[in-house]
């Protein structure tokens, strides 16, 4: 049953780290990258649609990216939803398709990336510790009831913070290699 508490922590862990991934995606390196565009949604006949689900958005190299819509009729929603958004990028609108060049970030831009990069590790963090916190007072209730031997229950505590420990090192490993790679441009 203790097993079981534990693999639970797990999966829930790796869906924080899945999370955290997603988000440190989204983080502009100065390199083109498809998915920076995940969260901008377009008003496509009145109603919200992520842009990746009414254009094909590719990488032409390092620093372009081309979004073509499926849709013609959409190129100037779509270009007013990449403006209005948070991404700071000028796309180029030629009537087909829009094209994106991404220019070199300043080192105060990097600085400020690796400041928020830095603060979604931490929101991780938190959360690998709170799944950690949650499972043990979920198996301490289920000792109070079921009467689980004191060994037992030390062998548990340390098997939850060695997967704990396991999950924030990950975390660490991805904050370097974004940095590296926000700092590297």
């Amino acid at each position: 049953m203790l097993n079981q508490n534990i693999e639970l922590a797990k999966s829930k862990m790796e869906q924080t780290l899945v999370f955290v991934a997603s988000e440190l995606n989204k983080i502009r390196t100065g390199r083109a990258n498809p998915d920076m565009f995940n969260k901008i949604s377009v008003n496509y006949y009145d109603n919200e649609t992520p842009l990746n689900q009414i254009a094909n958005i590719a990488v032409l190299d390092a620093i372009t990216l081309s979004i073509q819509p499926f849709d013609k009729t959409s190129i100037d929603d779509i270009e007013r939803a990449i403006l209005e958004s948070d991404l700071g990028i000028n796309p180029s609108n030629n009537g087909n398709s829009i094209m994106i060049t991404f220019p070199p970030l300043s080192v105060e831009r990097r600085q400020e990336l690796v400041k928020v990069a830095s603060k979604i590790i931490e929101d991780g963090r938190i959360s690998i510790r709170n799944i950690r916190r949650e499972t043990i007072q979920t198996v301490k209730k289920t000792e109070e009831d079921q009467k689980i031997p004191e060994d037992v229950m030390k062998d548990f505590l340390d098997d939850i913070q060695v997967v704990t420990d396991d999950f924030i090192t990950r975390l660490n490993s991805s904050q370097k290699n974004k940095e590296a790679e926000i700092l590297d441009n």
